[in-house]
């Protein structure tokens, strides 16, 4: 029976999930063009097509790269949810694996596809509650925003953000983490276009990353 169930709820989730993707991608495609059309200020088509070129090239290879890196850990529900609300890296992925941590799951069992679906669902509508406020709040709170006070930590936002997500996976292996993070910090150094292009270099760092891994593995089980 509980095979039975699992089978059933697996298919429920990709006939849903395929149905909102596709809606989804509709409404996100679609809903500049019919605001155009109703203003009568649609762009010019050549100029959108030669735009998405110089950034969606760069954007499909960072999308692939994370499909696969990321389904296996979410499983279906919880791969379909975060890539329609999107901020996977930000908030979606750092949600998950703290539930899972939490639950004692693993990669790939149904227990984790529930867990990775209920956190990454939960972590949704928080987020959608938090700027439904922060829009009502906006005028009210423009003051404080706008204080120069602020700015300085305003500013260091993103870095404290990334810095803290990213600790909490390099202390688990301090040693693997230093080497593709000094690397590709001398990388950015010495060749400051680089930066612009953080989304190509993930695929070399992970390759380094995964490389270090396995040499450390065979050395220990060798």
């Amino acid at each position: 029976m509980k095979n039975a169930y699992l089978e059933n709820y697996d298919k429920t989730t990709h006939r849903i999930g395929r149905a909102v993707s596709a809606l989804t991608l509709i409404l996100l495609v679609g809903a500049p063009f019919v605001i155009g059309s109703y203003l009568g200020a649609l762009p010019d088509l050549g100029a959108v097509a030669r735009g998405f070129l110089s950034v969606g090239l760069i954007w499909t290879i960072s999308s692939v790269v994370e499909f696969l890196v990321y389904t296996p850990m979410l499983g279906a529900g919880g791969g379909y949810l975060a890539f329609i609300t999107g901020n996977l890296i930000n908030m979606k992925i750092p949600c998950a694996m703290n539930a899972r941590e939490i639950a004692g799951t693993k990669s790939g069992t149904p227990e984790n596809e529930i867990i990775s679906t209920l956190s990454i669902a939960a972590s949704s509508l928080t987020t959608i509650v938090i700027l439904a406020a922060g829009v009502l709040l906006l005028v009210p709170l423009q003051p404080i925003l706008q204080s120069q006070t602020l700015q300085p930590a305003f500013a260091n936002v993103v870095p404290a953000l990334f810095g803290a997500m990213g600790y909490q996976y390099f202390r688990k292996n301090i040693r693997l983490a230093c080497v593709p993070l000094i690397t590709m910090s001398i990388l950015f150094i010495l060749v400051p276009a680089l930066i612009s292009q953080t989304s190509i270099m993930i695929i070399p760092s992970g390759a380094l990353t995964i490389a270090l891994a396995y040499v450390i593995y065979r050395r220990q089980h060798g």
